[in-house]
Parts: C-alpha cells; structure tokens; sequence
C-alpha cells in the first residue's frame, strides 16, 4: 500500500525485493566476506556469529553469488536439528553421491568425493551450515574428522559456520577443543553503529526511487535507539512506520509515527 503512496519503485524493506547488488555494505557486511574469501583460499574453518537478524546468511548469499561456480562447488545447509544420520544423507546428497548404507561407508564416501573435487577436480567444496548454533555435539565431532585428510596434511574443502551467538559457547566445550583448534577465521558481528544505521536507511531508501527527506527531521535517534543496530529490527520497524504514514496520509515520517510503529511492533 505504502509504495504507491510514496512513490516507492518497491518495498526496500522487504528481503525478498533486494538483490544481492543491492546489498548494504555495512562494516560487518565487509569484514565477513573479507574473510570469507580468505577462508575460501585456504579451505579452512570458519565460524561468523551474530544475535539474530544481523545479516549473516544475506552476506554469504551475496559471497556466493560472487563465486565461479566453474572453480568452487558450494553446499548451503540451513536444517541443523537433525540427527546424525540424517545429516549424513543430506552431505551425500549435496555431493551427489548415491548414500551407502551405514555411517562408516557414508563417510568414506564422502571423504573420497571431496578429495576429488579437491585434487582432479580442482573444484574444491565450500560447505556453509547456517544456524550451526542447532548442530548436535555429534555432528560437530564428526565435521572435524571429516576435515582430517592425508594424516591431517591438507584441507581438501571450506567449512563455514554461521549461527547465533550461543555457538561460541558451544565451542568453548572441551569436548569439542580439537575442532576449535581447527578454526581459523572467527568473526562476530557488532551491528550498524548510528552512522551507518542512516547510511542504511537511505541506502535503502535511494534504491527504492524515494527521496531522503521521507524521512522527517528527528526520527533517526528513535529509530536507531530501537533497531539497535539490527538490520532486521529496523526493516521491520520502517516498513511498520510506512504503512501507518500512509494510512494517516502523512507527506514523510515523523516521530509520531515511528513511535506508533514501535508500540504496534511491541504488541505484535
């Protein structure tokens, strides 16, 4: 409703209508595909943790959008509350392999598949688990020796690990000391700070086709003390404040508005 009224091209707050090359290119944003493609190179282990909505998966969506996919095979897994079995048959699948039955074959299959991709190939496997915060101890035992090739002499793929901040803790385990050595990249997000909140706000804004001044004077230390620097939270709070600047027919937001938007969020 609101993008008709404010002469909006499209919603810039709804993460289904932006693109990759649309992407805000936050520091956090930055500073994870930076070692993303470190991490890449060196085909290690990395784990990227952030409280949720800050925008972890939409930076590994843009990384891998960016890949050859001629040069980098890529395996995306976002269910990580399943069992162990389950999880082996999902890795099998990823790889196309033809699941053999029992988890010592499997993971001989697989084992041998990656080295493939690695050494004749020449397309080594980049494997991203989202919400790696859900993943079982087992599971997490297992990836670490799935990483161990030739006596532990090379790395044969990538591991990325991405979840909420709780995974660190569960690193932190000594049951799981061994696969914590194993990581080479670590990178916690620490949110838009109040200069690239507005930044973000008008970025979005500029790629909607709307003009800076939708935005009424004031408004940004409200909308920043409620976002805290979470890009989720202020895509929902604008795209609550749009609708009702709409409906009360208002020529740009104020702080009224986003006030109002932020007691009806509260209530939802």
């Amino acid at each position: 409703m609101f993008k008709e009224y404010y002469g909006f091209s499209k919603n810039p707050f709804d993460k289904q209508s932006i693109s990759e090359k649309d992407a805000f290119l936050s520091t956090d944003h930055k500073e994870m595909t930076s070692r993303l493609s470190y991490l890449n190179k060196t085909r290690g282990i990395g784990v990227f943790t952030s409280g949720p909505g800050f925008g972890k998966t939409f930076a590994l969506r843009c990384f891998t959008k960016s890949l050859d996919r001629n040069l980098n095979e890529v395996a995306y897994f976002c269910l990580s509350t399943v069992s162990t079995a389950e999880f082996y048959r999902q890795f099998c699948d990823a790889l196309g392999i033809d699941a053999p039955s029992g988890k010592p074959a499997k993971f001989r299959a697989i084992q041998e598949r990656l080295y493939h991709l690695f050494k004749e190939k020449r397309k080594p496997l980049l494997l991203i688990i989202d919400e790696a915060n859900e993943l079982s101890h087992d599971i997490l035992k297992d990836l670490k020796m799935i990483m161990n090739h030739e006596y532990d002499s090379i790395n044969c793929f990538t591991l990325a690990l991405a979840g909420e901040t709780r995974l660190n803790s569960t690193l932190d385990k000594p049951i799981h000391e061994a696969l914590r050595q194993r990581v080479s990249i670590h990178y916690s997000f620490s949110g838009l700070s109040d200069a690239e909140t507005e930044q973000y706000l008008f970025h979005k804004l500029r790629i909607a086709g709307a003009a800076d001044s939708v935005l009424g004077v004031g408004t940004l230390p409200a909308i920043a003390g409620y976002a805290h620097g979470c890009p989720r939270l202020l895509d929902n709070l604008m795209n609550e404040a749009f609708m009702l600047g709409a409906q009360l027919e208002k020529p740009s937001i104020d702080t009224d508005v986003i006030m109002a938007a932020v007691n009806n969020l509260a209530l939802a």
